[in-house]
């Protein structure tokens, strides 16, 4: 009897701190979550930012979600029409819908600049890490590689890749990335030469930690926030170089609809009609400032 008293209260006072301890658990969640709306309430720059970066990834992604347009659809009649309710950015030189061409077109301007982002960031982390991590001639020599790469003019250098490896998206990418890559190399050398001279790694090396598991589990993690932000950064730059090239004739070909092929294609009716090289550009920019925006909300986040 007495047993099974005191087992029904060591039940209770389990509940009760079960209880205290869920609540405690809701209540930090609560004020995380608080915590979190409070931080994007104080800065709609970035709420803006993000919204149209999430309006840019998901028209690559899913265009039809957003317009039930055809961008290759020719409509005579509607020929130079003016933005209207049934043309939200008016229509081209042949009728067809400016916005649905703008918004199909990301797909290939979102995937050029992720490509050459991905390539600026796989290639340059890597040069990076072996060059202060090695250090002595492997350093050198890898520098002076990516010496010599920033002393070339980037719209130079990628001008004589796209000669050499042909015209279109995938090759405006492979140039870009390439262009950007020496940025990615340098900050990553820089810290990973800050990183490897910090006590924890001293003590995991004083530890019997081989050189691979120093590099792989303590100053690889540890090098890489600079770099992510500069990717970020490098997005935005990198929507300007593809948006450049297709602009000169290098991306993809007619009736492709990049972002720099609407620009080019409306030059010739700045008079006329403004909204079509006017919108897309309003649009490029309104991307790569939105980039920028991140980029240096995460730069001043990090400790």
């Amino acid at each position: 009897m007495v047993d099974d008293m005191r087992s029904e209260q060591s039940t209770a006072r389990l509940r009760v701190a079960g209880g205290r301890v869920a609540l405690a658990m809701g209540l930090r969640r609560s004020a995380s979550g608080a915590a979190r709306l409070g931080f994007l309430l104080r800065r709609p720059g970035l709420v803006l930012s993000l919204a149209i970066l999430t309006f840019v990834f998901v028209a690559a992604a899913a265009p039809t979600l957003l317009t039930s347009y055809d961008p290759y659809l020719t409509a005579p009649a509607d020929r130079l029409a003016p933005p209207s309710a049934e043309h939200w950015f008016g229509a081209d030189e042949i009728g067809r819908d400016l916005f649905a061409r703008v918004v199909h077109g990301s797909s290939l301007s979102v995937q050029a600049s992720s490509i050459a982002v991905g390539i600026a960031f796989s290639a340059g982390l890597a040069l990076g890490v072996i060059a202060g991590f090695a250090g002595g001639r492997t350093d050198a020599a890898i520098m002076r590689f990516i010496d010599v790469l920033l002393a070339l003019p980037s719209l130079l250098l990628s001008l004589a890749i796209i000669t050499a490896i042909g015209f279109g998206t995938i090759p405006v990418a492979v140039a870009v990335g390439v262009g950007i890559m020496p940025g990615f190399a340098r900050t990553t050398r820089s810290e990973v030469l800050r990183v490897k001279t910090l006590p924890y790694v001293e003590a995991a090396r004083l530890g019997g930690a081989s050189r691979a598991r120093t590099l792989l589990r303590h100053i690889l993690p540890n090098s890489c926030g600079p770099v992510i932000v500069l990717a970020t950064l490098d997005f935005g730059v990198a929507i300007i170089a593809v948006a450049g090239l297709s602009f000169l004739g290098f991306g993809a070909a007619p009736p492709a609809a990049e972002w720099g092929t609407l620009i080019a294609n409306g030059r010739n009716f700045l008079v006329t009609a403004p909204w079509l090289s006017l919108i897309p550009g309003l649009f490029v920019m309104a991307v790569v400032l939105a980039a920028n925006h991140i980029a240096r909300t995460l730069e001043d986040g990090r400790p």
